[in-house]
């Protein structure tokens, strides 16, 4: 089965880290992305690039940002090919965001 993990970063985070860490985690994700069971992976621009488009009475209206505020931001997702949740699990708990005060959501995918 396949699994999205979301990847919820806590805004700065990364970048507070001491040089050697940040190069650390950067190596982290590097490894992730290199797993043999990563099908798809992709790093978010910062949040502030954002609009959210929503459509009321037939028009798309948009706003800057995300749709809500929290101190979390997705930044970014994985998607791996996993035996059961389990799995999933110990590749989530690998994301060097979830330890720097985020997380990551994990979620089956829909396969058609």
């Amino acid at each position: 089965m396949k699994y999205a993990l979301l990847i919820y970063s806590a805004p700065g985070s990364h970048e507070a880290l001491p040089k050697d860490e940040y190069e650390k985690a950067l190596g982290e994700y590097m490894a992730l992305t290199a797993d043999s069971r990563c099908v798809g992976s992709g790093q978010l621009q910062p949040v502030e690039t954002a609009t959210t488009v929503r459509v009321q009475d037939g028009r798309a209206l948009t706003t800057d940002g995300p749709f809500a505020d929290t101190k979390e931001v997705f930044g970014g997702y994985y998607v791996f090919e996993a035996q059961n949740m389990d799995e999933a699990i110990e590749l989530a708990a690998r994301v060097p965001a979830a330890r720097f005060g985020g997380g990551v959501e994990i979620r089956p995918l829909v396969e058609r």
